[in-house]
């Protein structure tokens, strides 16, 4: 297997996340500098801490995204290690984060962080998580989110890059599946609008889904041939 990555855009979203995450300490010791030695100036104070708190979560996500080790884009490289060459998984290269091109058909792969017990929700359309990092959730670290929103919204954002930059070229289907990359994540997910695995499930799964239904080779050649290669 082929891997295509940003590493640009992953050096330069690292070092915005490190700048974000001294400069929200920064704000935050100033707010408490001032609520001790100058109470009466609570709106400062209220002021700072609060612009503190919001660019603290920024730096959380792109900390967790980009800073820290092993990356999301890690994490799949090395849970796919040993495909064959024919597949190429392309890091942040294709108009989306992360993008398999191979046998099994074009994959968009969503990694989604947190533990706990990862059930759907029928009736309202989507995931729900019970137990986990109680510290973690409440800092923003392991939040569930909304992934079946962006898995969703996948295809339409590849397919927009696509029409960009080789409109002339014809695409595959384009499926996604949500890889949990925790492993205290428990998955109990009978019904959803989107295959579901753990890290360590996605190689097989893959790998099944070349035997069942294996994409036109034409297609996926054509395809691989203007994504972008590795610079």
């Amino acid at each position: 297997m082929k891997i295509v990555s940003d590493t640009r855009l992953i050096k330069r979203n690292k070092k915005i996340g490190s700048v974000i995450t001294f400069t929200a300490l920064g704000i935050l010791a100033i707010g408490l500098y001032y609520s001790f030695t100058k109470p009466e100036m609570i709106q400062i104070t209220f002021g700072a801490l609060l612009l503190g708190f919001l660019l603290s979560q920024i730096g959380i996500y792109f900390t967790n995204r980009w800073g820290r080790s092993p990356r999301p884009d890690e994490l799949l490289s090395a849970a796919l290690k040993g495909l064959e060459d024919r597949y190429v998984l392309y890091h942040y290269k294709a108009g989306v984060p992360h993008l398999l091109v191979g046998p099994a058909g074009v994959w968009g792969l969503i990694p989604v962080s947190v533990g706990g017990t990862i059930t759907f929700d029928e009736n309202k359309k989507r995931f729900r998580q019970k137990g986990g990092n109680f510290y973690f959730k409440l800092f923003g670290q392991e939040n569930l989110g909304r992934p079946e929103t962006e898995a969703q919204f996948f295809a339409s954002d590849f397919k927009k890059f696509a029409k960009k930059n080789f409109p002339e070229t014809e695409i595959p289907d384009i499926q996604t599946v949500l890889i949990f990359t925790n492993k205290k994540a428990s998955l109990e997910v009978t019904e959803s609008p989107f295959p579901c695995v753990t890290l360590e499930k996605l190689k097989d799964f893959i790998r099944k889904r070349s035997k069942d239904t294996p994409a036109p080779a034409a297609l996926i050649q054509g395809l691989q041939k203007v994504l972008p290669a590795e610079e």
